[in-house]
């Protein structure tokens, strides 16, 4: 199948500008309602004439709860926000509701519900010649807020969520120069669970992709993209092979590697929304294996001491069996002394995982006095690869899948059980780095298992073996090395993680607001275990979408030595910095809100 011919492009307003002459281009301080540049209500008129009835005033989702907190539809309105679609499907509404001391989700101004890419133009065009402070959304998931902003004008793409199969695909301007391969074309607003629908239930491939599925397919590609089997597969970004893309001059661009590459490269781990809000993308799609697996176990130690020796079990049968393209996702050391391994599989049948997990097992049964085993035998599922995102009778049944609870909602509206927990939540602190696969070595490995326990001591870590690549295959590999991603990556056997969050909450709903004392006790406890994994890697890389707010040196430890390559592409496509985001590709020339130029 094909998607119909890509649009007229929009001839760009500025002229081309060099990096040189771009980066030399003055900002100017961002206008907000009330001031007296903000635009009259005549030029709204004149975009809503442009876009129709996709001009909107988002609502304040939480008035009616600050003006009646104890009331039941006020109840009723929280309960709901365990939801992930109702967040979604809400302009207002973020999939997190805040950071403490960080941030709190805010509602836009006006917002324009782009249903097609000249909507985002107009949009585009309106925030560039109004200085008005412009913010893009599709999921809304991001834990550094920057998918909403008070006082802006929100481009929301949730309804951009088109998915279009090529048995064939060339990027345009390539023909000749690339091999046709199998593709899928995604709208910006189409989260994972459709893509997935769509490529895998229906269509019997595979899409590198998130594993939450309520995340935006474009936000996601953008930061780089971690799924579940990224170890097999790669980045998103690195299956990344063409964007549809409005700049911030207006221009619709075809960013690829014969078209625009330095744009299609920045857009391949850079960040969303710093350089273009991306209307569409295509990604390759890979072989389906035949089977998708999880193994879920629970150990428990009976004292610190069987704990540490425990980890390093753990570390061991982790480096000489698991460290391979075939398993990914999460093992957990809890300040409680146990260990929680929550992974999957791929390229394996069930009897293969067994097999492979048995020796483990065994040892640790040999030491009844010092564990238990709360999941026990050994609990293996295995799956067709081809059902595995499908909401089948028998997920919804015995819990596997969960699913969108509003009447009339889509029977494809369904999420992991494991990810609502998410939905609505108030982020208390969150921490990443990047481990070397270096310290998997034999002789460095009681220096890992050591930092892992004295982390443990003070709040717990996870360690996301798909989001490190080393241990790849080559492909996978080459594929990332080719995006903007921190290089840091490709030689990482996981992503440490240590984070905190609240149930959904908002200030000045009394009776629901963020526990901030609690909040900060938190933060400075996951900050202390992260001083100890510091010990072993003093200057670590950490993935930009799984990040800490408060990352002083972020620059360097989302993108490393890739940096300077995406400011000069900034200063390019967005010399006066239309797009803002925090931590994001020039923010060090603008105020913590995005509205104030710093002084040079």
């Amino acid at each position: 199948m094909q998607i119909a011919a890509a649009p007229v492009l929009h001839a760009p307003l500025m002229g081309w500008l060099t990096p040189a002459s771009a980066a030399a281009a003055p900002l100017r301080a961002r206008v907000r309602p009330g001031d007296a540049d903000w635009p009259a209500e005549a030029l709204w008129q004149q975009l809503g004439a442009q876009v129709g009835d996709a001009l909107i005033t988002p609502r304040p989702p939480f008035a009616g709860c600050q003006a009646a907190p104890a009331s039941t539809d006020c109840a009723q309105f929280f309960k709901s926000l365990k939801n992930p679609y109702v967040l979604g499907d809400d302009p207002a509404l973020t999939q997190t509701l805040g950071w403490v001391d960080a941030w709190t989700s805010a509602t836009s101004a006006r917002a324009v519900a782009a249903r097609r890419t000249a909507d985002v133009v107009a949009a585009v065009d309106f925030a560039r010649n109004h200085r008005l402070r412009l913010v893009v959304k599709g999921g809304g998931h991001s834990y550094q807020g920057t998918s909403n902003a008070s006082d802006s004008l929100l481009v929301w793409t949730r309804a951009m969520n088109q998915v279009v199969l090529h048995d064939a695909f060339v990027a345009q301007g390539c023909a000749g120069r690339a091999a046709p391969v199998r593709a899928v074309s995604v709208g910006a607003g189409a989260l994972w669970s459709q893509v997935y629908d769509a490529v895998t239930t229906r269509g019997g491939g595979y899409v590198q992709g998130g594993g939450c599925m309520t995340v935006g397919v474009a936000g996601l590609v953008q930061s780089g993209g971690f799924g579940s089997f990224s170890k097999a597969y790669g980045l998103a970004s690195g299956s990344l092979l063409e964007a549809e893309v409005v700049t911030a001059d207006g221009a619709v661009r075809i960013a690829n590697a014969c078209s625009e590459p330095e744009l299609f490269w920045g857009l391949k781990g850079g960040g969303g929304s710093s350089l273009g809000v991306v209307t569409r993308l295509t990604l390759r799609v890979h072989e389906l294996p035949e089977r998708f697996g999880a193994v879920n176990i629970v150990i428990k130690a009976a004292s610190a001491g069987a704990y540490r020796r425990l980890i390093a079990r753990m570390v061991d049968f982790y480096a000489s069996a698991l460290h391979n393209p075939n398993w990914g996702e999460q093992i957990r050391f809890r300040p409680d002394d146990s260990l929680r391994i929550s992974m999957v599989f791929q390229g394996l049948d069930r009897s293969q995982a067994v097999d492979t997990w048995q020796p483990f097992i065994d040892a640790v049964e040999a030491a009844r006095s010092d564990y238990t085993i709360e999941f026990s035998p050994l609990r293996i599922v295995s799956t067709s690869a081809r059902e595995f995102w499908a909401p089948t009778l028998v997920k919804r049944t015995f819990g596997f899948i969960s699913s969108d609870d509003r009447p009339g909602a889509p029977p494809g509206n369904v999420f992991w059980p494991g990810d609502q927990g998410q939905a609505g939540q108030v982020l208390h602190g969150y921490q990443s780095a990047w481990l070397p696969a270096a310290l998997l070595e034999a002789q460095r490995r009681p220096a890992l298992c050591d930092a892992l326990f004295a982390a443990s001591r003070h709040w717990g870590v996870s360690l996301h073996v798909n989001k490190g690549l080393a241990g790849a295959p080559a492909e996978a590999i080459t594929a990332a090395r080719d995006t903007a991603m921190n290089p840091a990556v490709l030689d990482a056997f996981a992503l440490a993680i240590s984070g905190a969050e609240g149930p959904p909450a908002f200030p000045g709903v009394a009776g629901r607001e963020p526990d901030v004392e609690r909040a900060r006790r938190q933060a400075t406890a996951i900050a202390r275990a992260f001083d100890e994994l510091r010990r072993l890697v003093p200057q670590p890389g950490s993935y930009l979408s799984e990040s800490n707010y408060f990352e002083p040196d972020w620059q360097r430890a989302f993108w490393g030595s890739n940096y300077p390559r995406l400011r000069a592409a900034k200063d390019r496509y967005d010399p006066e910095g239309l797009f803002f985001v925090h931590h994001g590709v020039g923010s060090e020339r603008w105020s913590a809100d995005g509205f104030t130029p710093l002084a040079s």
